[in-house]
Order: structure tokens, then sequence, then C-alpha cells
């Protein structure tokens, strides 16, 4: 059957279509309310003429559908088939690892904040996203100023003979000592939680109420606890302007240029704006399909779901996504494009902020493209080195011996292609050896097709370290596959006559030149250099010394009687490091999955030589 036919028979209900190109592969999944209505508007002449979607319809070559009942049951297939085959032109929401989250389980015994990255259902409550690991820690930093909640687990706090140096100086209740009753302990919790949902206000009268009545029974120590959690946190709510009157609420607002999309999600918690979020991401389709793509994988991601969504402009399925999340969220959700007053505002401010976004970041690309042709000239490099690749070997006298590979592609880290290895063929201390190792495993054949070949790959050291990696290269039959460049680094220059103390400047050595190149120190081109060198040896130092606390633990434990490799490996997996595991009491030792009092207790003498 052709595709016009197919096309002709299609039924006007709602499902599923997947669009494959002539070689059989999936290219786009859509949803729709009726079929027919839908597929039929990409092949009008007279619908969609957009430039993106005749592209599209340029490279269908078949078309296959899946029923169902409702459009809610289509947007859940819908989304099911996209993280299942990945279709180039459908949107890929792939940031989630570069977001940290605050998580508490109000079900644990005096329950604390941890820093995580992923948001499980597991019965606990997340707050976030932040966009980085220290801004998290940050805002735990100053829960923990006005909640003295615990830090440590309390296996941890329970062994210690008195509390931690955190309740001497204010930041820890201690309630792993009884200094703390469980209620009051649980306030604290719900005030935090408060605090972090944006209900600042709520808890300052939930707070002076509470140092009333304890003024009222005098209880003037709790009293006087309440007044000062109450002036760290007035303090802060001050700062917070209401914008909003009602419930939580996100606002969506996007920029285009082209097929290039910038997304701003600004988050609404209790009237006040408590935060934002960018995305970025390349598409070929209509406006409102990137709304709808984007809401619903993005809040079908274990995310908060607040009661209103603010939406730049009309989707099709708004229905069906508001029924969708207010399953999902338990409670009533509403997809609202405000047409005046407040909330209109709100969505064109996310619109300044996501074109904002764009702008900075096409700034970015530009200056990032400027510094590569500029250290291609330089240099003399055959090529704009786009994608740059720099190895690193960390080692102890032949022991524990990592290799790491680090990428960096359009002048900026790329940690998704970082790669480390193992050293398993060399023994000894032979650096370059080891370096030969890590080249054979890089550069093989499947290895070059699966990850491509670098632009300019950087060595750290001198024209010796240079010479012996061209070597190695030429071994591999890759000589003039890509440009090749060593980096010195800088040195003290002891000069005892002098008045300060001098360095000399980082050289940067070319394949077939004895002098080096001496770029301008602190130039863009040179900082570009030195931050992949570094990068690559710090990747390799980290990997170094994961490797030398797993095999310390091991060599520490093994000769001991009843530990034997799956008792060894748990307790690699409880405490990280033998120094970790000398530091543990036996209560805490005993606590690791698999290990009983008598085992806990030999651990214990043996690694303390009782």
């Amino acid at each position: 059957m052709s595709l016009e036919e197919k096309i002709a028979q299609l039924p006007a209900s709602p499902g599923v279509y997947l669009m494959r190109d002539a070689a059989g592969e999936i290219i786009y999944v859509g949803k729709a309310r009726s079929l027919r209505n839908r597929v039929r508007s990409y092949f009008n002449a007279s619908g969609d003429s957009r430039y993106h979607v005749k592209f599209l319809v340029a490279k269908i070559a078949d078309i296959e559908v899946v029923l169902t009942d409702t459009e809610k049951e289509a947007l859940l297939l819908e989304n099911t088939l996209i993280k299942q085959h990945h279709p180039r032109y459908n949107l890929s929401l792939k940031d989630d690892k570069t977001y940290f989250s605050l998580r508490l389980d109000p079900n644990e015994e005096f329950p604390r904040f941890t820093v995580v990255r992923k948001r499980p259902h597991d019965g606990a409550r997340y707050f976030g996203p932040y966009s980085s690991g220290s801004a998290a820690r940050e805002v735990l930093r100053q829960m923990i100023r006005m909640f003295p909640l615990r830090h440590y687990p309390l296996v941890t706090c329970m062994s210690r003979r008195r509390p931690c140096l955190y309740h001497q100086i204010g930041q820890c209740s201690a309630p792993c000592h009884g200094l703390i009753t469980g209620e009051a302990y649980a306030a604290l919790v719900d005030g935090a939680m408060l605090f972090l949902e944006g209900k600042g206000r709520q808890l300052v009268a939930e707070f002076k109420r509470r140092m009333s009545d304890a003024s009222e029974r005098m209880l003037y120590e709790e009293a006087a606890r309440w007044r000062n959690l109450l002036r760290s946190i007035e303090v802060t709510v001050e700062k917070q302007k209401v914008v909003l009157q009602g419930g939580d609420s996100d606002v969506v607002g996007f920029y285009r240029d082209g097929s290039r999309i910038e997304l701003a999600l600004l988050f609404i918690r209790a009237g006040v704006l408590s935060g934002s979020r960018l995305f970025s991401f390349t598409w070929e389709l209509d406006d409102a399909a990137i709304i709808s793509a984007f809401l619903q994988q993005y809040y079908t991601g274990a995310v908060f779901i607040p009661e209103d969504i603010l939406l730049p402009l009309e989707i099709d399925d708004n229905q069906a996504l508001a029924d969708l999340f207010s399953e999902l969220k338990g409670s009533r959700v509403s997809l609202v494009v405000p047409q005046r007053g407040t909330k209109r505002e709100l969505v064109a401010l996310a619109g300044k902020n996501a074109m904002s976004a764009y702008r900075e970041r096409s700034e970015r690309k530009a200056s990032a493209e400027a510094v590569l042709v500029d250290l291609s000239k330089r240099l003399q490099l055959t090529r704009i080195p786009s994608r740059m690749e720099c190895y690193d070997i960390s080692t102890i006298q032949g022991r524990f011996s990592v290799g790491s590979c680090v990428v960096f592609t359009s002048g900026t880290a790329d940690r998704a292609k970082y790669r480390r290895y193992r050293i398993s063929t060399v023994e000894g201390q032979d650096d370059f050896a080891m370096l030969r190792e890590v080249f054979l495993r890089r550069f093989r054949l499947d290895n070059r097709e699966k990850e491509g070949m670098p632009d300019l790959v950087v060595v750290d050291g001198g024209i010796g370290q240079l010479n012996a990696v061209q070597e190695i290269v030429a071994e591999l039959g890759l000589t003039g596959s890509f440009d090749l460049v060593s980096l010195a680094k800088s040195r003290v220059l002891h000069d005892v006559t002098a008045a300060e103390i001098r360095k000399s400047d980082e050289r940067v050595f070319l394949p077939g030149r004895k002098n080096p190149v001496v770029l301008h120190q602190n130039s863009a081109p040179l900082l570009l250099l030195a931050a992949i060198r570094d990068e690559a040896h710090r990747f390799a130092i980290g990997y170094h010394r994961k490797i030398r606390g797993k095999e310390g633990i091991a060599s520490g434990v093994e000769q001991i009687p009843g530990v034997g490799p799956k008792r060894r490996t748990a307790l690699l997996q409880q405490f990280g490091s033998l120094q970790r595991l000398k530091e543990a009491s036996v209560d805490e030792i005993q606590s690791t999955p698999g290990i009983n009092r008598t085992t806990a207790e030999a651990v214990y003498r043996a690694l303390h030589h009782d």
C-alpha cells in the first residue's frame, strides 16, 4: 500500500503516528485527537507551508499508527515511544544530570537534607532544582543556619560520645543526644519545608504563635529559640517580593531563531518568584508543538507540578495535558494562556529571560569560535580544533595506574565524552608505555567509528613527551589524522638574588619544530590549552584516588577471618575507603549489610591491631 493510500484510510480517532524515512528509521513520533486530520495537515499544500515542516515531509517514506481510546492515552504512548526510539525530529530533554535538588525524607527518624541529582518516586520530598551542586549546597548552608537539623547519618551521630562541632556553633540541635524533643525537631523540619516551598510568611506566622505559646507557659528558653529563628527568617522574607496572589505557578516563555529554541521556566511559589530554569535545543516544527512536547517531557519526569502553568500561546492538547498532570499531582492542574494583567506580564518576563539567555549563549559561542580560529592561526594547525582531546596518566610508583581522556567541544568541556582507563598491561613506572596503552584503546577501529576523531590532541609536557606520542600515533597509522601539540607547564625560576619569585612562561611545542611557540601569557588561546590540560589532570587524579581507595580497603580487610569477597564488597560500598573504615565504630561496621557483631568486632580489632 502506498503512502497516499495509507493517509487516505486513516481513522478520525485519537492515537499515535510514527513517521519513518526511506531506511525504515523512525524520524518523528506524534499524537493527535484525530489521526486523519493531523497527519493530512502535514501533506496539504494549502495547510502548513512552513519550511521546516516541508523539510520533514520530504523525508517521510512510511507512516504507521497506533490507535488509543483517549487523547490522554495517546500522550502517554507518545512519551514512551519517544524515550524508546529517540526520533531525530522530536524534542529530547537531556539536561536532568546537570541539575541538583535537596532531598528530605519525612518518614526518617530525625530527617535531614541531602543534595541529590535524581528524584525517584520514593516518598521523600524534593526541593529545587538548582543549577549546580554548589548552588544547592549554598542553599543548604543557609537552611542549616535557620533550622539546625542534623548533618550526618544517624548511625554516625549516635556513635559519638558527645554532640558534633555543628551543635557547638548552633547549626545542629543534636537530636542524637536527646538535646531537643521529637516534637520540637519535627517543627523545625516542617518550618524548613515551608521555607523552601516559598511559604515564608506562613512560616513567620506559625513561629510567632509557637513563641507566644512558649512564653505563656513560661518556657522562656524555648520561646527564645523561636525568637532567634524568627529573626533570621524575617530578614530573608522581607527581601521576597510577592509577584502573584494565589498558590504555586510555573511560567513558560521562549525565544526562537530559526530552528534554535531557548525556553525559560519561572517558578512562583506562594506568590513569590523563587527561581528559574533554562533549556536550549533545536526544533524543526511549529511553536505550539515545541511547547506541548516540552510540557509533556518535563512534567512527567518526577518534578514538582504546580496548580497553574502559564503558557505564551495556545496548544492543541491543552486539556489532555491538564488531565494527565492532574492525575500525576493528585489535584487539579490548569494550563492557561493569560491575556492581560500580572500573569500576562509574567509570561512576557519569561520570554525576555529566554531571549536574553539565547543572546548570551550566542555571544559565548561566537567568542569561543573566535578563540579556536586564533589558536589555529597561531599554532598553524591544519584545521579549526572544534574537538580537542587531552590525555593524562596518574600513578604512584607504577601502582593504581590510570589514564584519562577529556574532550572540549567548541572550546567547552564536553563531560559526556570524557573517558577513563585502568592501566592493565604495564608493570612499573613507565608513563610512555601507559600512554601507549591508552592510545591503543582509544583509537582502535570500533572506537574511532563510535567516538569520532579529534581535530587536536594536547599532550601534557615538553618536546620529549610530544615525540613519544608522535611515535605512538605513527604506530597506529594515524599520522595526519589530527593535529598534535604539547604544553609545558611554567616553572619557578630559581634565582636567589631576585626580589620576588618568578615563573617561566608556558610553552607550546609543535611536531618537527625544536623551539617552542610562546603564546602571550593569559591570552585566550593559551588559557584554553591550559584549561584542557588541567582538566585532564584533575580527571585522572580523581579516578586514581578512587581506585587507590578501593584497593586499599580490599587489601586492608582481605586477611581478616570471616571476611570474604561479598563482605569485602559490602564494606567497600558502605565506607568507600580504608581510612573511613578505620574511623568507624563497631556499631557502624555492624550496620553494613551482611556484617554481624562478631565479624564487626573482628574487623575493628584487625584494623586497630588490637
